[in-house]
């Protein structure tokens, strides 16, 4: 089992408890199978369930306690992947649909909380990219003219329009608008319950260890206690690379990263209306706010797959990102409560993979490779509930896993 994160958690002390579902204790059938209650998996769940389909889900933790538990909450339309850069990648038309598609997938998530009978934390932000470097400056415009081309809400600031609602001064900065932030662990928790309250059996402490295809083309998957599911569909919903994939999702790659929250900040009103903060530089700073007025950043990316295990270096990559933060905003002085560092995957065209095996029938991946995975997620949903029915999403060249853009990069 793959390991995911190390440190002290925030986002699991933020709900009072979690509701508990059993193991798989019987033989199983079901017009669709989910391997996964993460965020991709329980968002699929939802959409399939509403969409009539009969849904069960198999998690070998608990839901939520994957990637989800160490999830920043940050939602944006923009990727790691500039959409200038994408274009010149996968060409205009495309690349510009995929921006669009993100932007559309931060109001279904928006959509999705609103349905929920408790608040997930779920707010509309607007963001500031800045430019780190004034070598940084072209790219950014360049970006901006090709987000503002796409139709997309974006204003250009000047180093004085941002010193204007900052305590600080950069060369440049795209504001965004359209993005949002989320609690992604009372998010995941919510849309699953609510999921199985309409009708989604979830199975928590089931292991998937087995999967063959019957004659007739049912899938019969097979639990470590021995139980069996069979299914007309199965999704990997697993974040990453499952091993029945292992070696074929070509120029993927593992890294870590670190991340904080600090106790609850005094002083917040010099951060203009909350926007979600991050850069050009690469690996890049990322932060936000909570509602109860924390700040929660992340960044020191490294291309180690493994979670830093060691107490005092993860300590020692905190204290360099909140002296960043109190760089930039020297009021706020609140010290770490939690820090954590996480594995995350990156595909060499920075795109996710989302889709059906080219080689396996009515098997389907949704892999959120990328620093936008909760957005990935909403749009993994549609395009394999669209793929299950027969029809094809206008994404599903662009994202699916045997793509034309992995064999130009």
């Amino acid at each position: 089992m793959k390991e995911l994160y190390t440190g002290n958690l925030y986002w699991p002390d933020t709900l009072d408890s979690t509701r508990e579902y059993a193991p798989l204790r019987e033989n199983k059938k079901t017009q669709v199978a989910i391997i996964g209650g993460g965020m991709s998996g329980s968002i699929c769940a939802s959409t399939f369930i509403n969409s009539g389909l009969s849904v069960l889900m198999a998690e070998r933790g608990q839901v939520s306690g994957g990637s989800t538990s160490a999830n920043v909450g940050l939602l944006h339309f923009s990727n790691d992947i500039m959409l200038c850069d994408l274009i010149d990648q996968i060409g205009e038309r495309d690349a510009q649909s995929f921006y669009r598609a993100c932007r559309d997938a931060v109001h279904l998530i928006e959509k999705a909380a609103e349905s929920l009978s408790e608040d997930v934390g779920f707010r509309r932000r607007s963001s500031l990219f800045f430019a780190s470097t004034e070598q940084d400056l072209p790219k950014l415009k360049k970006e901006y003219e090709a987000l503002k081309t796409c139709g997309l809400d974006v204003e250009y600031w000047s180093p004085d329009e941002i010193e204007k609602h900052f305590p600080f001064r950069k060369p440049g900065a795209i504001i965004t608008h359209g993005d949002a932030e989320v609690n992604p662990y009372q998010f995941v928790n919510g849309v699953a319950n609510a999921a199985a309250d309409a009708g989604l059996e979830i199975f928590e402490q089931t292991d998937i260890v087995a999967h063959d295809t019957l004659p007739s083309g049912i899938h019969r998957l097979r639990t470590a206690d021995g139980y069996e599911i069979e299914a007309e569909h199965v999704v990997y919903a697993v974040g990453y690379e499952p091993e029945e994939l292992r070696g074929k999702l070509i120029k993927a790659e593992m890294s870590r990263s670190f991340a904080l929250v600090t106790g609850i900040q005094c002083n917040l009103q010099s951060w203009h209306e909350r926007f979600l903060v991050w850069e050009t530089a690469r690996p890049y700073l990322y932060m936000r706010t909570t509602l109860d007025g924390r700040v929660v950043l992340g960044g020191l990316d490294e291309h180690i797959e493994q979670p830093l295990h060691s107490e005092k270096q993860r300590q020692e990559r905190s204290e360099k990102l909140h002296e960043q933060l109190k760089t930039l905003f020297p009021e706020l002085q609140a010290p770490i409560e939690f820090e954590w560092s996480a594995t995350f995957g990156e595909s060499c065209d920075n795109l996710p993979f989302i889709g059906a095996d080219p080689a396996w029938k009515n098997v389907y991946y949704c892999l959120g490779y990328g620093g936008n995975g909760t957005v990935y997620s909403m749009i993994a949903a549609h395009i394999v509930r669209d793929l299950i029915f027969g029809d094809k999403h206008p994404l599903i060249d662009i994202v699916k896993l045997d793509r034309k853009s992995l064999t130009n990069v």
